[in-house]
């Protein structure tokens, strides 16, 4: 892929490295950075787990549709929430912009680097495990990558360098395209 203006969106479970990763990707590729979450909890003025303890994940997930929609990220590296792919509509949105990079994490390392599940303000419904959780955006993220980066077994240097090596046109990178991946699993 030759150098991009585009947008690149980030997808993945918390934890997984999107904020992280996506602020060293945009110094790389001189882009802006946004992170939705960070968009919600400043349109709102309040952080995600006060929405969710005022209210309900569902409706947690109403207002970052909206405010997905409402957003014009040209030339950004976009570090979605977690919960970005309930929405076809935002999703649609965002893939407008540019490609969508699913950063893949197995549970196992998620949970390790995630110890305040309670309190993080995930959209989940009530009584719903991580592991659950998990299953169901998994099948989510897969549907609606344009890229896959297995990150396990990858520190941040490691997925940073296979990400540039993808936008930039470094070298060859292991990120694989959705649409191969989805052909390999049948």
């Amino acid at each position: 892929m030759k150098p991009t203006r585009r947008s690149v969106v980030l997808l993945g479970m918390p934890g997984a490295g999107k904020s992280t990763s996506g602020v060293q990707l945009a110094k790389e590729l001189a882009l802006d950075f946004v992170d939705t979450d960070v968009l919600i909890q400043v349109r709102e003025g309040r952080s995600l787990q006060s929405i969710l303890d005022a209210t309900d994940y569902l409706n947690l997930r109403r207002i970052e549709e909206q405010v997905l929609l409402e957003t014009n990220l040209t030339q950004h590296v976009i570090a979605t929430g977690g919960s970005a792919v309930y929405s076809e509509a935002g999703m649609k949105h965002l893939r407008s912009f540019g490609p969508a990079v699913f950063l893949d994490v197995d549970l196992n390392e998620l949970k390790r680097r995630i110890h305040n599940h309670e309190s993080r303000g995930i959209a989940m419904q009530p009584g719903q495990s991580f592991a659950e959780l998990f299953a169901e955006r998994r099948s989510l993220y897969l549907r609606y990558a344009d890229l896959i980066l297995n990150c396990n077994g990858k520190d941040q240097q490691a997925v940073l360098a296979e990400l540039v090596e993808q936008f930039l046109g470094t070298g060859t990178s292991s990120l694989e395209t959705a649409r191969s991946t989805r052909d390999l699993r049948g």
